[in-house]
């Protein structure tokens, strides 16, 4: 099976009043502190508590650049985190299709119609949950094929050997807890924000941002014009975190296709999945 890894294109607008102060060579590595704050404005308005929590909690993070001994636990930190997406796309995911929603309420409709059948009709919305489950699990699942045998088999050759491409695992306590990508796009002097993801265990301790704006610090050090990312997500969580990096929604698609899906009836039925779009402007062309 041919497997081309997904466009993941996000975009948000930031102003960093410090990038010329910023130092260093294209990659390296650094112990991200509170203090790094990425703002639209000279003036950093005070932290809220929880803000303050997550830097403390971000203090103690070391943001590093991949290592051939991190391979295992990267893999498994992405491995885990898309299984997530399985059953959030499949129920979760159903409260953003109003259109799915209607097609169901009317395939329930047209089976009492049709048999007469209270305990049957009763059972129909159960079914349908069920095929969305199923479609969910099997789409997601070539989707993971994909990633682990392209640039999640082989990060080295993949980020850290182009020119303009790195990747980053966060260690806590010694631990690899969190991964994030960069990929450098020359045709439109961007850096794509990939396959980002932190531990289910270790998640609301401000990780996830501490590698965010390690990639925007990449962006600035190697002079790319924005810095770009896509996501599936259903989760309100992961939007309010690239908008609270400073990137904004700059488009949406309703009816995304992952690679490796068939497009047949039954998974245009039963499988749909958002793509949005995110982008953060670090200077004009």
């Amino acid at each position: 099976m041919h497997c081309s890894s997904p466009k993941m294109v996000c975009e948000t607008k930031i102003v960093a009043d410090e990038h010329d102060a910023i130092s260093g060579t294209k990659k390296d590595s650094i112990i991200v502190s509170s203090s790094q704050m990425w703002s639209s404005s000279p003036s950093s308005a005070p932290l809220s508590p929880a803000e303050e929590k997550d830097g403390r909690a971000a203090d103690a993070v070391f943001i590093r650049e991949f290592e051939r001994a991190d391979q295992a636990e990267v893999r498994r930190i992405f491995y885990e985190g898309i299984m997530e997406r399985i059953p959030n796309t499949a129920f979760r995911g159903l409260r953003q299709q109003p259109n799915t929603q209607f097609i169901y309420a009317l395939l329930t409709l047209m089976c009492f119609v049709m048999t007469k059948s209270v305990a049957l009709t009763c059972c129909t919305p159960f079914i349908l949950m069920g095929a969305r489950y199923y479609y969910s699990r099997k789409v997601i699942h070539t989707y993971l094929d994909c990633a682990l045998h392209t640039d999640m088999a082989d990060i080295e050759a993949y980020y850290m050997k182009p020119t303009g491409s790195c990747f980053w695992v966060a260690v806590l306590e010694g631990r690899v807890v969190g991964i994030v990508a960069a990929q450098g796009r020359e045709e439109d002097n961007t850096v794509e924000l990939r396959r980002m993801s932190v531990d289910s265990r270790y998640r609301g301790k401000g990780i996830a941002k501490a590698l965010g704006r390690r990639v925007l610090e990449f962006a600035v050090r190697n002079n790319y014009a924005a810095v770009v990312l896509g996501t599936t997500a259903v989760k309100l969580a992961a939007h309010k975190l690239y908008e609270s990096l400073g990137f904004r929604r700059t488009g949406q698609s309703e009816d995304y296709r992952l690679p490796g899906m068939s497009r047949s009836p039954l998974e245009r039925l039963f499988f749909q999945i958002r793509y949005s779009h995110y982008r953060l402007q670090l200077r004009e062309e």
